[in-house]
């Protein structure tokens, strides 16, 4: 992924200009594979004959004949090779079934946060990865879903999902550390269709995530939190956390991560943003309020023609080398702009370049 950390800020460039010559952004999308790559050619350089008039042909000698070497063993490809940063392999888009991680679907006490406050039961899933020990310390993943889809939208449940494909199989060629990941529904509060209302839940997870969430999965699996019922410092694994989102999810990934929980998590995935993220300058006031804790990584994707939510990501993320030390492009900051809309296509090519980013 270094090559990809280098290239961030020609990809912005040039997501700006396509962005500004499309009409209108795409929506919609299926969970069907990685997103349409432009096409690169290899020019091959010129090469000189060597005839011509003047030219003084060599006489001929004798070529000898070589000792013939011992053939080398090959040394055993570790994984697929990459067109690093703007599509997955098709190695890691395959079922490993001697690798598959297992989903656990889970329920866990909260409170409706926004509305009544009373006491209400919400599920989630849990993805554990292959070969998972009670014993060991994992980091943990927070994966939001769009403002149309709920704790299924990844489809981690689903064995041929994109997104557990791609977890089964950069764990499976080592690529990144095992680690558990948790998809849960980012609206606190009763489903509601008010769009308004909806919203509202979806501002206010943080709180859930803070209160009832994080200290659930600390409880119950094995993270790098010492927990106790008694109490325990929910900061103290800080470093071994992280958030990302689609869309509204993404939104969260900013405003949730960056600021309201940025004490309890150190890394943020924002996928194809929505609109309504905190402002770079009331982003930047959340980060001095907290001088100790340092950013790990902050990651942002979009398609080419996803307008509206390239700019917000844009907007809330890309002025922030400017106003803080804690933000260095190339460093902790990536901007990507891959082929795509506002679609899962792209949402999967985020997961799996920002899995490789984070926690190291």
């Amino acid at each position: 992924m270094r090559k990809l950390r280098k290239r961030w800020m020609a990809g912005v460039l040039a997501g700006i200009v396509l962005c500004a010559m499309a009409a209108c952004g795409t929506a919609g999308g299926k969970d069907d594979g990685t997103p349409v790559l432009e096409s690169t050619a290899t020019v091959a350089p010129e090469q000189s004959s060597g005839e011509g008039e003047g030219t003084v042909q060599p006489e001929a000698t004798a070529t000898p004949v070589p000792t013939e070497a011992p053939t080398a063993t090959p040394e055993p490809t570790h994984a697929p090779a990459k067109n690093e940063g703007i599509e997955i392999p098709a190695e890691y888009r395959k079922l490993k079934k001697n690798a598959s991680g297992t989903v656990e679907e889970i329920t866990y006490t909260t409170k409706d946060y926004y509305g009544t406050g009373e006491e209400m039961i919400k599920p989630a899933y849990v993805y554990l990865p292959y070969g998972y020990d009670s014993e060991k310390q994992y980091n943990v993943l927070f994966l939001m879903h769009s403002g149309g889809g709920d704790e299924t939208e990844w489809g981690l449940h689903k064995e041929f999902s994109s997104a557990k494909l791609v977890l089964d199989n950069l764990i499976y060629y080592g690529d990144i550390e095992p680690l558990i990941v948790v998809a849960a529904n980012g609206r606190t509060g009763v489903h509601v269709a008010n769009r308004a209302d909806s919203y509202n839940g979806f501002k206010d997870f943080g709180k859930e995530l803070r209160e009832d969430l994080i200290p659930y999965i600390d409880a119950n699996y094995a993270t790098y939190a010492e927990y106790s019922a008694e109490g325990y410092d929910e900061t103290a694994a800080r470093d071994h956390r992280a958030i990302a989102g689609f869309s509204f999810g993404a939104m969260q990934a900013i405003n949730i991560g960056l600021c309201e929980c940025y004490d309890l998590i150190g890394y943020y995935g924002a996928f194809s943003p929505a609109t309504a993220t905190y402002e770079a300058e009331e982003i930047v006031k959340c980060l001095d309020a907290f001088e100790s804790y340092e950013i790990g990584y902050i990651y942002e994707v979009c398609g080419d023609m996803d307008n509206g939510c390239f700019w917000a990501g844009y907007y809330a993320l890309n002025p922030l080398p400017e106003l803080t030390d804690k933000v260095v492009n190339g460093k902790n900051l990536m901007m990507q702009v891959v082929p795509g809309g506002h679609d899962t296509q792209v949402a999967n090519l985020g997961l799996y370049n920002f899995l490789q980013l984070i926690f190291k």
